[in-house]
């Protein structure tokens, strides 16, 4: 039963990809807006899940707002898959007048000092388009770390895919994505990591929105021993086809002892700036899953483990950041 389920929800994902990308742009959006309000009405555990996840986000929201809410947020998320669908398709001028970014000369900054440069990213707008968008713009090609899903045919579908978008894509875990990771960097190189969810189970526990919850040390790890610029970047959308992104201020290495303490800290402040940048915008920040620790709660003799269910908001994040417990080289 779970190799036939495998081997249609990869047929599923094959169907999206070929037949989607054929449809004109309108028809699209149209075709994505449908769907979601279909997934929405039917009040499934993804969509309640995403309510009481922007019920931390948004507390002094009515229930009516909650529902308002939601339906705006299965409507962002289904546009992020139709443009996925799509954006191999995508010409470069398409792309870039896809994503309007603030604050830009940052990001050219940054890439043109030869530190090395790592954008942190929370599941917000379309990070797939935004990681288009960097390597079409600044013609820098970046590297990523993608998580591994069953069946293995559908990661490697999203492998190709990323790729033929520009991207090195390694997998998730260990120390041997970060030991490539960190030579990217100290060769100058640009690292992309989706930053707001740990994987692991053992990542670097912050308040998020009043309440704990842990995201991935490998951002501000890879910073620390490389020597890289680390950036956070918030995404929301507007009026099809326009994204807008935010390149925020490098988060400093702070002068403490210990490299755990200023792991923390630096995982800290980018969980400061992706909650500033979801309160803006919480319709655009893709959370199905269980995500604070109060919503993980282990089962006796057990610790706890990140939600990998199945369901919407499960395909794999290009740049789940390693884990506390990995080390790479130093």
């Amino acid at each position: 039963m779970s190799a036939l389920r495998d081997r249609l929800t990869d047929s599923l994902y094959g169907l999206g990809w070929a037949g989607v990308k054929k449809l004109p742009e309108p028809a699209a959006a149209a075709l994505g807006r449908q769907l979601a309000d279909t997934v929405w009405r039917r009040r499934g555990k993804g969509v309640t899940r995403l309510e009481a996840n922007l019920a931390r986000v948004v507390p002094d929201a009515s229930p009516a707002r909650l529902r308002q809410l939601s339906r705006a947020g299965m409507r962002s998320y289904l546009r992020y898959w139709m443009e996925s669908f799509r954006l191999p398709a995508y010409s470069e001028q398409h792309i870039l007048d896809s994503v309007d970014v603030e604050n830009l000369d940052r990001l050219t900054d940054a890439l043109a000092s030869g530190r090395g440069v790592i954008l942190a990213l929370p599941h917000m707008g379309n990070w797939d388009l935004a990681g288009a968008w960097a390597v079409t713009a600044t013609r820098t090609p970046f590297t990523t770390v993608a998580e591994r899903l069953k069946p293995e045919s559908l990661y490697d579908r999203f492998v190709a895919y990323r790729e033929s978008l520009g991207m090195e894509v390694l997998p998730h875990g260990g120390s041997s994505a970060f030991g490539t990771l960190a030579r990217r960097l100290r060769a100058g190189g640009f690292v992309c990591l989706v930053a707001d969810r740990d994987l692991s189970a053992s990542g670097i526990e912050v308040k998020f929105f009043g309440e704990a919850t842990r995201m991935p040390a490998g951002p501000a790890l890879l910073a620390q021993q490389t020597g890289a610029l680390l950036m956070p970047v918030t995404l929301w959308y507007e009026a099809p086809p326009r994204m807008k992104a935010r390149v925020h201020e490098p988060v400093p290495v702070p002068e403490l002892e210990g490299r755990r303490e200023r792991v923390a800290a630096m995982t800290q402040t980018l969980a400061d700036t992706f909650a500033a940048g979801i309160a803006e915008h919480p319709q655009d920040w893709h959370m199905l899953q269980r995500f604070w620790l109060a919503d993980l709660e282990p089962t006796p003799g057990k610790s706890p483990e990140p939600d990998k269910s199945p369901g919407p908001g499960t395909a794999p994040s290009a740049g789940e950041g390693p884990g506390a417990g990995e080390r790479g080289p130093g």
